[in-house]
């Protein structure tokens, strides 16, 4: 028999007292033993029960299998251009889900590194950490987090609430590590890391790494590089402490210690980590997610209510209304991203650079500065209240029960206040009544761009600058429309088949009886070849009112009305015979889509913005097809794209060849109303149909002069900056080629060559 060692020695001296002679225990420790067993299987028991328990939700609500499935947040909606880009979003939490694949290497590795370094390795609880925690609590040493990534994912989508006492943070914690359980078991890896970086919050109103990405560097998630990666995991850990907006040092001593994580799990080498952890902070394209700012603003807007009514009456499996908020839409829109950048950039351009400058100048030193001189003192003083009454400072003060006298006291009381320039925000003191004023001096824009064939429109810009004007001078708008109503009646002619662009008509005053006993007579704005015999082409290119009335009095209002509506017109259009002068009031938008006839051979298209919507997970809710509706044949739309070519080779629209070098087939009309008010120009390309408006808040703001306040100045420049840049951009394919002509041949010379006089086509003279 081998030697006993002392300690084997020692434990036989302590224990052979246990035992009987057979070797069997004796009862009292037989006993004990056989509690230890019971504590520890019942141990084992109530652990499987209460974790059970958890599981099946007896102890409070757990997510169920369905919701793991499709774990709930609320996401933003997203308005989507026609190539791709995000051009907004909607929502009470900023958040827009993406794919595993659209994250990058490099922000897949710092979060990894740094929030969880064995993610690949434990089933969604990490014992090891577990332990260090507990026995760190126990030694009083430092414990560090216990948390995995797949519980603080759990944490995320599944939160609890508030919960004040021990008993129910230990509860939850327990329900934490059950659902983060549940979720390996249904998601992969990968998937789990694309849900936890959807679900967190990076501060500056940005939640989930999509809308991180483009609020704090301006890109998608997959072009981050690694300090831009190793950022937004620094962000993570406290938005607001870590914000590299307001503490940049803290944010950038963060972001090295991500860096060196990096290095210690051999994501990076020791070289690659000193190079990256001296790059310093680049926040040049930081965007705080704002309505009033980025592309289409107006449009934004406009969608925005319209999708509200349509999120009321359309409805989600489970019987529920969709939340344009809430439910992660996708809009899909025909907006181009660059057709409407270039768009933007126009109308700042020549508002900024031109029209602006001139308008100030134009009535600086006048009195009533710039309200039409022929107002009375109690006009404008009408005018200032009204726009006071209709301002946020007077409904807040009204809101809160501050008397009449008060209100008008604070707003004549200088206070700080910021107000809107083209050379950026002027930071100031001016009491509000003086801050109306300023802004009564501003001219605004309206464009709205559409292909012609499918209605679709490529670019929306409602006005100058939505955070300072939120007024939409492309839809919600109606100005009176001048000239640019002419080619209605010009229409009637070429259709009725008795006239044709070449038919000679006398350019003399026409007289119309009124009802009520009155002659009403229409002047041309000069005298130019009046009481000779001119062409209709020559008469539209120089926008000649008597033509228009010798063409109203040929038909009548309600024949000119019909047509319209046929071309898309809804607005309310009375049956008289000034009609021919453009005293309408017609939204930009409606204008737009009726030119646009035109370019369609005839059939009218309405303008549609909203492609289609899908949900969440890329179900198609609903597509939308735009109205369709022949208003004249091809033969009449032809012809009226002959009159209208005229316009711009040598009419009022001249300047878009000489001054802007635009020699591409181009139809078009200028408009402009009774003391230079409105300036319109919409022109006209086989591709795409264009409308301009300029001109003041209201109509009494105006140049005083026609030089200045003709469409052709106010809003035409505009039209051609845009079509410059689209033109030159090879990418949207826009053509420079004629238009289409129709499949049978045409029985005029369209040409009007040689004299006026000496055209072989017909002559109407002295008709009236």
């Amino acid at each position: 028999m081998a030697k006993k060692n002392n300690s084997e020695m020692n434990l036989w001296e302590r224990t052979k007292d246990w035992f009987k002679n057979d070797g069997s225990y004796p009862e009292d420790i037989s006993l004990n033993i056989r509690r230890l067993w019971h504590y520890y299987i019942g141990f084992i028991v109530f652990i499987v029960i209460f974790f059970t328990a958890i599981s099946a939700g007896l102890l409070g609500d757990m997510p169920s299998f369905e919701e793991l499935e499709n774990p709930r947040s609320n996401q933003a909606s997203e308005i989507i251009s026609a190539d791709g880009k995000v051009l907004g979003t909607y929502y009470i939490e900023n958040r827009s889900n993406i794919h595993y694949s659209e994250l990058s290497p490099s922000l897949i590795e710092a979060l990894v590194a740094t929030e969880d370094a064995r993610f690949y390795k434990h089933p969604g609880i990490d014992m090891r950490a577990v332990i260090r925690v507990a026995s760190g609590l126990v030694t009083g040493g430092s414990k560090g987090g216990g948390s995995t990534l797949t519980q603080q994912l759990a944490k995320n989508l599944y939160p609890r609430g508030e919960n004040l006492n021990f008993f129910s943070l230990v509860l939850r914690k327990f329900k934490e590590w059950v659902t983060a359980v549940k979720l390996e078991r249904n998601y992969s890896k990968d998937e789990l890391l694309a849900m936890y970086l959807n679900t967190v919050d990076f501060g500056s109103q940005a939640y989930g790494i999509k809308s991180a990405a483009q609020t704090y560097f301006g890109k998608y998630p997959h072009e981050l590089n690694p300090e831009e990666s190793a950022l937004l995991v620094a962000i993570l850990n406290a938005p607001s402490w870590y914000s590299p907006i307001r503490h940049p040092e803290r944010a950038k001593e963060r972001r090295n210690l991500v860096f060196s994580q990096m290095e210690r799990y051999g994501y990076i080498d020791e070289a690659k980590r000193d190079s990256l952890q001296a790059t310093p902070l680049n926040m040049s394209k930081y965007g705080k997610m704002d309505h009033t700012q980025g592309l289409a603003t107006y449009l934004r807007e406009l969608l925005r209510l319209e999708l509200k009514e349509w999120a009321n009456t359309h409805f989600k499996s489970d019987g529920s209304p969709y939340n344009l908020y809430k439910d992660g839409l996708k809009i899909y829109t025909s907006i181009d991203s660059r057709m409407q950048e270039y768009a933007e950039k126009a109308v700042r351009k020549h508002m900024g650079e031109s029209l602006q400058p001139a308008f100030f100048k134009h009535w600086k030193g006048v009195k009533n500065a710039p309200f039409s001189r022929d107002l009375a003192d109690s006009d404008i003083k009408k005018i200032m209240e009204d726009a006071m009454k209709r301002s946020d400072r007077y409904g807040r003060m009204k809101r809160a029960g501050v008397s009449r006298d008060s209100i008008f006291k604070a707003f004549r009381t200088p206070v700080p206040m910021t107000v809107f320039s083209y050379r950026g925000e002027i930071d100031t003191i001016m009491t509000p009544w003086d801050s109306l004023r300023y802004s009564f001096f501003y001219l605004h824009a309206g464009l709205m761009s559409m292909e012609t064939t499918t209605g679709a429109v490529k670019a929306y810009v409602g006005g100058i600058d939505y955070k300072y004007f939120q007024y939409d001078h492309v839809k919600m708008s109606k100005r009176q429309v001048g000239s640019t109503f002419k080619p209605f009646l010009y229409t009637l002619a070429m259709q009725e088949g008795e006239f044709s662009p070449c038919t000679q008509v006398p350019n003399i005053p026409v007289a119309f009886d009124m009802p009520d006993g009155t002659i009403w007579s229409p002047e041309n704005s000069d005298d130019a070849r009046e009481g000779q015999m001119v062409t209709l082409k020559w008469a539209l290119a120089n926008s000649v009112n008597y033509i228009s009335a010798y063409l109203m009095k040929r038909y009548s209002p309600e024949a000119v009305i019909k047509i319209a509506r046929k071309m898309g017109i809804t607005a309310d259009i009375p049956a008289v015979p000034s009609i021919c002068l453009g005293t309408p009031e017609i939204s930009l938008y409606e204008m737009t889509g009726a030119f646009n006839t035109f370019a369609n051979k005839g059939v009218f298209v309405e303008p549609n913005i909203v492609q289609r919507i899908e949900d969440k997970n890329g179900n198609v809710v609903e597509r939308f097809v735009a109205k369709r509706e022949e208003a004249m044949n091809e033969e009449t739309a032809y012809l009226m794209l002959e009159l209208m070519k005229g316009v711009v080779t040598s009419g009022t629209g001249a300047r878009i060849r000489y001054r802007f070098g635009l020699n591409y087939p181009i139809a078009g009309k200028t408009g402009t109303t009774q003391n230079q008010s409105d300036g319109w120009f919409i022109g006209i390309t086989p591709d795409v149909t264009t409308g301009v408006w300029v001109g003041g808040e209201l109509r009494s703001i105006h140049f005083r002069s026609i030089t200045l306040g003709q469409g052709a100045s106010m809003a035409l420049p505009i039209w051609a900056y845009y079509m410059q840049s689209v033109y030159n951009d090879p990418t949207l394919n826009i053509s420079k080629g004629e238009f289409t002509r129709p499949s049978r041949p045409l029985p005029y010379d369209l040409n009007c060559s040689g004299a006026e006089d000496e055209t072989n086509d017909k002559t109407y003279e002295d008709e009236f």
